[in-house]
This record gives C-alpha cells, sequence and structure tokens, in this order.
C-alpha cells in the first residue's frame, strides 16, 4: 500500500509562511502524482485490466499556533491516510537545524500520536529537513546572481549545545561567514569586521525556508547598517522559499 505524506512546520501568525506550505505541499503533490501517472502505466496485467493506483495524499501540520495540538493533527492525518487506502504516513519535519523543536518536541508528538492512532497505519518520522545533502546547492543557486567581495549567511541561532555546527559546517563549505539573529555572533558584529578589513561589498544570505517576521526584521537591520556603513554596498537575498528546487530536496528525504 502507499505512503501519505505530512509535513510539519513551526507555525506562525504571518499568513506568508502558511501560504509557502501549500504551495510546497501542491507541488509535492503534482510529483507524487505524476508517479502515480507513470505507475499505472507500468503496472497493465493485459490491455484492459490496468491496476488501481492511489491517488498521493500530501498534508500539513503545525507544531505550534495550530488549534489542535500536533499529536491530534497526526491522528486525523492517520485516519484520513487510512480511509485514503494508506498504511503508512510519513512525517517531515520541515526545520533547518536541529532545535528543542526537532530534538524533543516533535518525536515526544509523534510518540503521542502513536498511542491513540489506529495500529493499521506506521508513523514514520523522517530526519529533519536541515540534514538534506542538497541544502548547499540550493544556498548557491541564491547566491549565483550577485557579486560581492564577502558574503555572511544569517540563521536564527541556539544555546542548545551542537545545535550551530550545521550551520558552520555549511558556512566553511560555501567559503562565507556566519551569524546568527539571536546570539553571537550578530549581523552587525560580522558587518564590523569586515568593514574593518577593507570589504566594500557584502552579500547577506538568510538561513530561513520562508519570509516571515524575522527575515523582515534582518531586512530592518540591514537597512540600519546601510546607514552606519554608508561606505559599503549592502546585497540581501530571499530565503529558500517554496521553490521546485526545495520540493525536489524534501521528495528525496521522504522517499
Amino acid at each position: 500500500m502507499p505512503s501519505a505524506y505530512l509535513l510539519v512546520a513551526h507555525g506562525s501568525r504571518d499568513p506568508r509562511p502558511q501560504i509557502a506550505m501549500e504551495q510546497l505541499a501542491k507541488i509535492i503533490y503534482q510529483h507524487k502524482l505524476l508517479d502515480v501517472s507513470t505507475s499505472k502505466n507500468n503496472s497493465r496485467k493485459s490491455a484492459d485490466n490496468l491496476l488501481t493506483v492511489i491517488e498521493p495524499l500530501v498534508d500539513i501540520a503545525y507544531l505550534e499556533l495550530d488549534p489542535l495540538p500536533l499529536h491530534e493533527q497526526i491522528k486525523q492525518k492517520c485516519d484520513r491516510a487510512l480511509a485514503h487506502g494508506c498504511d503508512r504516513l510519513k512525517i517531515l519535519p520541515l526545520f533547518l537545524l536541529p532545535g528543542v523543536h526537532v530534538m524533543e518536541d516533535i518525536p515526544e508528538e509523534v510518540e503521542k500520536a502513536r498511542q491513540i492512532s489506529s495500529p493499521k497505519i506506521t508513523i514514520d518520522l523522517q530526519a529533519h529537513l536541515g540534514t538534506g545533502t542538497g541544502l548547499i546547492e540550493l544556498l548557491t543557486q541564491q547566491m549565483a546572481n550577485t557579486t560581492v567581495e564577502a558574503w555572511i549567511l544569517i540563521a536564527h541561532g541556539s544555546r542548545r549545545p551542537g545545535a550551530l555546527a550545521p550551520v558552520e559546517e555549511i558556512a566553511r563549505k560555501l567559503g562565507v561567514f556566519s551569524a546568527y539573529w539571536a546570539i553571537q555572533p550578530k549581523l552587525e558584529t560580522q558587518v564590523e569586521k569586515l568593514a574593518n578589513i577593507g570589504y566594500k561589498k557584502i552579500g547577506i544570505v538568510p538561513y530561513f525556508l520562508f519570509a516571515g517576521g524575522i527575515t523582515d526584521a534582518i531586512t530592518a537591520k540591514v537597512d540600519e547598517l546601510k546607514i552606519q556603513f554608508p561606505a559599503i554596498n549592502f546585497q540581501l537575498v530571499e530565503p529558500l522559499g517554496a521553490s521546485t528546487e526545495l520540493t525536489n530536496l524534501i521528495i528525496n528525504l521522504i522517499d
């Protein structure tokens, strides 16, 4: 029997991340629908007898700011998946960093969901999005059309032990400087350091999935830095967004 898919995000009062999530789910659905069509064409017993292949099921859930706690959302998705003819629900946390939500909150909610869901369905918690091997390529594409002398990769930041290691590794592979919104080194710290070295063109790439409150705040901070450092040409690129490339990365993880 086929699998159903559940994308889990943090949740936000800002409508933009939800719109982007819906776009991602739609693109994944269309990709899986193409797989189903191909499977149908390849599964003929005879010219007149076509094996039934179930249409894909792709859903969204939120860890916070949803009327239902995540485990109840998952239970609902399990019921829907079973009614749809699926016997497995694959859950992908759409988080870039292994913070407390990825390491503790979501696994706890998934375990609660297993306890209240039908034994006829398997709930499979996948690795979080930040483990995807294609993230370097995605960030490289974000930076490709901008000519600067130095790049700063800015992430949210966490004081959890080991949480910054993935960002530092990505920055090392890209050959860029790292900065964080919530902890040091902050964006202004790194800009001042690069200005003192003599850089005149600095690019800033947000390590965030979608536009939202924090990316707006980063934009405002860059505007302040433009006034503080008038001799520097700042270039701020967009967050990753609901692109086909991001969708392909997600599909590779859930498959």
